[in-house]
């Protein structure tokens, strides 16, 4: 069964069990204590309450635990998304409580900025009107949103996704609270190693220094050239006689001139002294954890992303400070080529599902298949179907790949299209891409009509071509760490994940346990394959890794 449970703003609950159609289906009760609340009732099935991010924290820091929840501010955004016209709404249950009622939406709250200390000031939850209580509007907006379910194109699929969503709320929660073992130490030898020492006052340190002197002298001319400054670059170029559009590693990688090699060195240092340098370190690690906030479904596509602390994109040299405790191993998996795998699974092309249902390399066994052995072809022809690449060599390898695999490249091409007129696309289980509307004045006229053949609009269609199969991941990855965070509570493991991005995740774990952690992960991967996609016989299989070092692993 499932209980609804909001807090009552002086740490207690208001808390009622709930029929399956979201009404209360027993006494409303209050009580002094909103963790002793759920602690006292190990048999529920589900709480519902309005968000996860708020409230489970205060749950975990009283040492409270729970299998499963329904976050209902999670399943608005979702909800919101698949009903046409409504995409990018509020979210807040004040807000799906004005939707209820006709009011006024009020905007959710700005996202607040990462901090590493509690704020005194926190503005908390959009308010609800004066005179509503809290559990009052989440029992109404939750009955409200178990008929919106129902009413949806694949209703079992939406519940599924919903119930993801929700999971992932529960381990993102659960990765903050356990942060990912930092050594400071040898954070602070690599930045030593590689940026050399901080000078008082400066603003660089000595290496990235030496790199700005060796740029202005290999322009000449007496003139100071700042490297981190784009229009000083573009400008010094201009003034050697060499034009550029930008300063991207890409394009200066193409000019031969003796600024370029120093150029692309501070660059890359610059990246790591900003992002990742000492100020990073003493404001992020401490009590040897890196505890990012993440947010899970940041995107349109269902990524997830993090608030503050850049810990999806944590430099590989960067990756040799994470450590497992003495010990302890970290459990580093990778999904295989995830995509194509996803392509198979909702396409439901017969062939593609064949091949990736067979061997490790996915892209070897495309190329026995139909490209004459050249794996390099296959996985461009495959990889261009899903981003869009359908110019020169592509074009060409994406006629063989139409001609083995129809039913997958057509998949693509229909979302493409759709995205082009501004339609509604969804991923498997339900998550959607907005629709177009006036707002966008690039794709759509007063009166909504796209302006379909623009260049706008074909960058929509690229886009909802890959959103498809990169939602639909996003989708299995969310369905994976259920799996993986039930599996380890079940067996009563000491195994923690501490971190995930995108088709990656990372276990800590006493070394004893690092073996059935690998064969954790396996089993989670296929088991979200099959509940996302039903019986295929495609498989997901990772790539794992079980190191002391995060750097190790790749």
């Amino acid at each position: 069964m499932r209980w609804a449970v909001a807090e009552t703003g002086d740490g207690g609950a208001r808390l009622c069990p709930l029929d399956p159609d979201g009404r209360p289906a027993g006494p409303i009760m209050d009580e002094p204590s909103l963790a002793e609340a759920v602690r006292a009732r190990p048999e529920v099935e589900r709480w519902v309450w309005r968000s996860t991010a708020e409230i489970y924290r205060t749950l975990l820091a009283a040492g409270v635990r729970v299998e499963r929840c329904y976050d209902v501010e999670a399943a608005e955004a979702l909800l919101i998304g698949h009903e046409e016209g409504q995409s990018g709404q509020a979210r807040s249950l004040a807000a799906a409580w004005a939707r209820l009622h006709g009011l006024a939406v009020p905007p959710d709250a700005p996202v607040r900025a990462a901090e590493t200390q509690p704020s005194l000031f926190d503005s908390g939850p959009v308010p609800l009107p004066p005179g509503t209580d809290e559990f009052t509007a989440l029992v109404a907006v939750y009955e409200r949103q178990v008929a919106r379910t129902a009413r949806t194109e694949h209703p079992e699929r939406m519940r599924l996704l919903l119930a993801a969503e929700s999971a992932g709320m529960l381990v993102a929660a659960e990765m903050a609270r356990s942060g990912i073992p930092w050594r400071a130490d040898i954070h602070r030898a690599l930045l030593d190693t590689m940026l050399g020492e901080r000078f008082p006052g400066a603003l660089e340190p000595r290496r990235m220094a030496e790199l700005a002197d060796e740029v202005s002298r290999a322009f000449g001319g007496g003139v100071r050239v700042r490297p981190d400054l784009p229009n000083d670059i573009v400008k010094a170029f201009s003034r050697a006689g060499i034009m550029v559009s930008s300063t991207r590693k890409w394009e200066l990688q193409q000019i031969d001139h003796p600024a370029v090699a120093p150029l692309l060195a501070y660059k890359s240092l610059y990246r790591v002294h900003t992002a990742h340098g000492w100020s990073w370190l003493e404001q992020w690690v401490h009590g040897g954890r890196f505890r990012p906030e993440y947010l899970p479904g940041g995107t349109v596509s269902g990524r997830w992303t993090t608030n503050g602390g850049g810990a999806l994109q944590i430099p590989k040299v960067i990756r040799q400070a994470i450590r497992a405790d003495p010990g302890w191993s970290l459990v580093v998996a990778d999904a295989a080529q995830m995509e194509p795998r996803i392509l198979a699974a909702i396409s439901r092309d017969p062939a593609l599902m064949e091949v990736t249902g067979r061997g490790e390399d996915l892209y070897a066994d495309l190329a026995a298949r139909g490209f004459g052995g050249d794996r390099a072809q296959a996985k461009l022809a495959l990889l261009g179907a899903i981003y869009g690449q359908t110019s020169g060599d592509a074009l060409t390898h994406l006629a063989g790949l139409r001609r083995q695999y129809p039913a997958a490249v057509a998949y693509v091409d229909d979302a493409a299209h759709a995205g082009e007129e501004g339609r509604l696309v969804r991923t498997w289980l339900g998550r959607t891409c907005p629709p177009v509307t006036a707002t966008s004045p690039d794709l759509a006229e007063e009166n909504g009509a796209v302006f379909t053949g623009t260049p706008a609009a074909r960058a929509r269609g690229r886009f909802t071509r890959n959103f498809v199969v990169q939602g639909s991941a996003a989708d299995w990855a969310l369905l994976v760490l259920a799996a993986i965070r039930q599996a380890i509570a079940s067996a009563g493991l000491r195994a923690e994940m501490v971190f995930f991005q995108h088709d990656e995740v990372i276990v800590h774990c006493p070394e004893n346990e690092a073996a059935t952690i690998v064969d954790v992960i396996a089993t989670a991967a296929d088991t979200a394959g099959r509940l996302a996609f039903g019986p295929t016989p495609v498989r997901f299989p990772f790539t794992t890794a079980v190191v002391q070092c995060y750097g190790d692993a790749k």
